[in-house]
């Protein structure tokens, strides 16, 4: 009750001496031209803290709305290529300023900057740039910490982040890559204290980049720069834990930076079923990981995980670039699965039980590599290899059993699997870039090949009893399986762009794709009963190759501008197949030709503001399990035999996004809907014989239909050092999916519909709570079996807090409820995690002291249900349970160069 009383005590005292106030204006250039996207922001007089900020509108105008208990502010304008405006204000509930001249700087660069005044955002033509100093964190936050406080980005409980709606799909420190594709390692691991700027754009690939060609508008790149005086040092951080039921975590990172080099690496060992580098500041390798593991949502065993990685940058002044990551990871994981399913049938149903345990031991190599060469200013080469290799060995065991409609036994089986895997894929991109002038004309050629092999050698065995007019019969296989499958595939580009007029482009290119899979599939079975392999069962066997050519030439007009981008591409998908078994000296051999288009329209009303609809069409290849026509019968109650004759499916998709964030009141809304139509789409047909043994091939079919639409809104309020904000969303999706039940065909339509509310409260430095709470209604009909019709609800609901009071006491608690509508009698549908972490900051914060609990009340379950066309599928799997871990931490850091005061860090108070 006294933390209580406290709180409520600074939140009314924190606010009975502010002073509410709206100031309006306009901001024009010295013809009276309107600026749009100026920034506009206010410091107390007496501290330059900063107290708020907003960009102006198309037409110039602004408005600046607040709290403060400053009685005096400074007014600042700044807009690339301009002099910063200065002016002194009193604060009062309202102030109406005469329009706003600004003046053209002097020294006409790209952008000018007062380094006493810094703004806190900045547009330019293609980026939003926001100055870290600006936003106030806690001391030793991290860059995910620095980015939840930034307007229109959201950051998830898993680290997954959104700018105004859009999809961060990398993340970029000086300009390269941190330690590959995954972005999650930066935000967790970057410290804010030496992070500059934070720039968003479009995400573009690297030769978009050199041609300047425009990038994705519906994903984005974030760019953090590096403070000049951090630039050169280095920073580490190292845990170590241990905890009930033998739980530990030991991990390690450490970064070096001088100037254009990178050097980093990391290290980690645990068996909590994490990374070990996407480290939380509050749960540490715990993570926020409430209701992660419930129905499904990415449960799946317990691991023990060793890896250690190493990342290297470097530009060198003879324009060259390196760019090199390496990773090792050991995964020992260990599974439990209970199955119950019901199989529907178009006259009738039966039931299938089984229980697998399994461990898997993966040692696992990825290697990445980037070089590049400019040989002058319109002229660069750029060569990217990659590796990933897997070594493995599996040991599976199963029990499962079918029984009728009445529950009467029909068949059981045993097997045992015993397989020692390997995998390996090199793949390596050359990318060649000639531009012609400054206007965007360029010549591009692009190679790429692909070259993976798996071997499997699998020892099975297994007993299954089935029941024929009341007796028992036993059918057993002691086989061994040596399966090795290849793929190479090879692509090539070439693409010409010529300018047409400014921004109006005439692109011309021609696709090839060549991609040739090999399947070699050998069952020897023992020989007498002494596990000696010898003899081949031919009927089992196979040997068999596919071969896909795909051309793709096309013509595409292109505008490129501020306002409008349209985009058309056309052109001819011509694709050929070839399926030989020679085996059994059999072979197919087919051509298919299809319109290929793409063609996209976006416009954008203002800066953030924009609307845009897009078209295209590809294929998809069937894989080559789905084309061999040879029986596999690993599972004895469900064969599968593939189809030679089967044709790529022809994908339609349409998108429509409109999405609007308003810097003046902190809101933005997003919205999309997609469609998707597929013809040639490959499904399954299965039949079922008496013994309720299925046998299941592949076939073609149209019309198969998905749509998803969806609105979110979010809004941001702030009176000094106290933040709320909300989230609203609303998702609804429609799918029309064509099948065969025992092959009847049928057709199924599923709806849902999922509102969903998020809200934050802050008190900076002091205390977050974070309420949520989604609700998903689920539709299923059936045209074949309307009894089957099902409609039900499940809901989600979580509750987070974090607390930095007192001094150096970090308090969280991350509490996740689930209830699934659907579940079975006999499987658990609710599930309570509560995850609780209590630290110690000492050592001038360098050193922290952690007790963890992951979940709390032991009551974390996973328990899902799946829903297919013809079945209903309960699964119940070994999870993490309830742990405590006492942890250490401690972070170091050492950077050259001066350390001037942070001009930049104006921050709201």
């Amino acid at each position: 009750m006294k933390l209580f009383y406290t709180l409520a005590f600074l939140f009314i005292t924190g606010t009975a001496f502010s002073q509410d106030f709206e100031i309006t204006g306009k901001v024009v250039d010295e013809a009276g031209v309107p600026l749009e996207s100026a920034t506009i922001y206010l410091e107390k007089a007496a501290d330059s803290s900063l107290v708020t900020y907003t960009i102006s509108e198309k037409n110039g105008n602004f408005r600046l709305t607040g709290t403060t208990t400053a009685p005096k502010v400074n007014l600042y304008i700044s807009f690339a290529g301009y002099q910063s405006y200065r002016e002194t204000l009193e604060i009062k509930e309202r102030i109406e300023l005469s329009t706003i001249t600004m003046q053209v700087q002097d020294n006409k660069l790209e952008e000018v900057v007062v380094a006493a005044t810094r703004a806190p955002i900045t547009i330019k033509k293609d980026t939003l740039e926001f100055n870290a100093g600006s936003f106030s964190t806690r001391q030793d936050a991290n860059l995910e910490e620095l980015m939840k406080k930034l307007p229109g980005v959201e950051v998830d409980n898993q680290g997954n982040i959104t700018v105004n709606g859009k999809t961060v799909s990398r993340i970029l420190v000086n300009g390269e890559e941190f330690f590959g594709d995954d972005p999650k390692i930066a935000t967790k691991n970057l410290p804010k204290e030496i992070i500059d700027k934070i720039q968003v754009t479009d995400t573009k690939t690297r030769s978009e980049e050199f041609t300047g060609k425009a990038g994705d508008p519906e994903n984005k790149t974030v760019n953090i720069t590096i403070k000049e005086d951090k630039n050169k040092g280095y920073f580490a951080r190292a845990t170590a834990g241990g905890g009930t039921n033998d739980r530990y975590e030991l991990s390690g990172i450490g970064n070096y930076f001088k100037d254009d080099l990178r050097l980093s690496v990391l290290a980690s060992s645990n068996n909590i079923n994490t990374s070990g580098f996407s480290y939380d500041e509050v749960f540490g390798m715990m993570g926020r990981t409430a209701g992660r593991n419930v129905f499904g949502g990415g449960g799946g065993g317990i691991t023990k995980a060793e890896t250690a990685g190493i990342n290297f940058v470097n530009k060198w002044e003879n324009d060259l670039e390196l760019s090199a990551d390496y990773f090792f990871g050991r995964n020992d994981t260990e599974r439990r699965t209970i199955i119950a399913r019901e199989n529907i049938l178009p006259d009738s149903r039966y039931f299938t039980n089984s229980e697998e345990r399994s461990n898997l031991l993966n040692d696992s190599h990825r290697a990445n590599a980037r070089f590049e060469v400019e040989f002058d200013t319109l002229t660069r080469i750029s060569i990217s290899p990659r590796l990933n290799a897997n070594f493995g060995n599996s040991y599976r065991d199963q029990v499962a059993e079918s029984l009728d409609e009445d529950l009467n036994l029909i068949n059981r089986t045993e097997t045992f699997e015993n397989e020692a895997l390997e995998s390996v894929d090199f793949s390596n991109n050359i990318d060649f870039i000639r531009r012609f002038g400054s206007r965007g004309s360029y010549l591009q050629m692009e190679f790429e090949n692909d070259h993976s092999r798996q071997k499997n050698d699998n020892f099975y065995y297994s007993e299954s009893l089935f029941t024929e007019e009341g007796e028992e019969v036993i059918q057993i296989q002691d086989q061994y399986i040596d399966e090795d499958e290849t793929e190479n595939a090879y692509s090539l580009e070439v693409s010409k762009r010529s300018v047409l007029a400014e921004d109006f482009f005439l692109d011309v290119s021609y696709d090839f794709d060549y991609l040739n899979s090999t399947n070699k599939r050998y069952v020897y079975e023992a020989e007498n009963g002494d596990r000696n392999y010898n003899i081949l069962n031919n009927l089992l066997s196979s040997d068999f190759e596919v071969n896909s050519r795909r051309h793709t030439p096309n013509l595409g007009l292109n505008y490129e501008g501020d306002i409008w981008r349209i985009n058309t591409e056309v052109g001819l998908l011509h694709t050929s197949l070839e399926n030989s078994n020679y085996l059994e000296e059999t072979s197919f051999e087919n051509t298919y030709n299809n319109l290929f288009l793409e063609a996209g329209v976006r416009y954008e009303i203002e800066r953030s503001k924009s609307l845009s609809i897009r078209y295209n069409t590809n294929v998809d290849i069937p894989s080559i399990r789905q084309l061999q026509p040879v029986v596999d019968r690993t599972n004895p109650l469900n064969i599968i035999v593939g189809n030679p004759e089967l044709r790529p499916a022809y994908r339609q998709d349409i998108q429509l996004n409109y999405r609007n964030f308003d810097f003046a009141t902190r809101s933005g809304i997003f919205s999309y809907i997609n469609l998707g139509f597929t013809n040639n789409n490959v499904v399954s047909v299965s039949t079922v014989n008496e013994d309720l043994v299925r046998t299941t091939t592949y076939t073609n079919v149209d019309g198969a239909i998905n749509g998803n639409a969806g609105v979110f809104y979010n809004k941001q309020y702030k009176k000094e050092a106290r933040i709320f904000r909300y989230q609203a969303g609303l998702n609804a999706s429609y799918n029309k999916n064509i099948g065969f039940t025992n092959a009847v065909k049928y057709e199924a339509e599923r709806y849902s519909l999922s509102p969903r509310l998020r809200l934050t409260f802050e008190i900076e430095d002091l205390l977050s709570i974070e309420p949520n709470y989604e609700l998903t209604y689920n539709s299923t009909n059936y045209d074949i079996n309307p009894n089957r019709n099902e409609d039900f609800v499940n809901h989600s609901i979580g509750f987070q807090t974090t607390s930095y009071w007192p001094e150096n006491v970090v308090f969280g608690n991350d509490i996740s409820f689930n209830y699934f509508g659907n579940v079975s009698p006999g499987f658990d549908n609710t599930s309570l995690l509560w995850n609780m972490s209590l630290g110690y900051e000492f050592l001038e914060d360098k050193a922290t002291l952690k007790v963890k609990v992951y979940d709390l009340l032991d009551q974390n379950i996973d328990t899902r249900r799946v829903i297919g066309d013809d079945f209903i599928q309960d699964t119940s799997s070994l999870i993490l349970t309830r742990y405590a871990m006492l942890s250490f931490t401690y972070k170091l850091s050492n950077f050259g160069g001066s350390n001037p005061p942070d001009r930049g860090g104006r921050r709201f108070r």
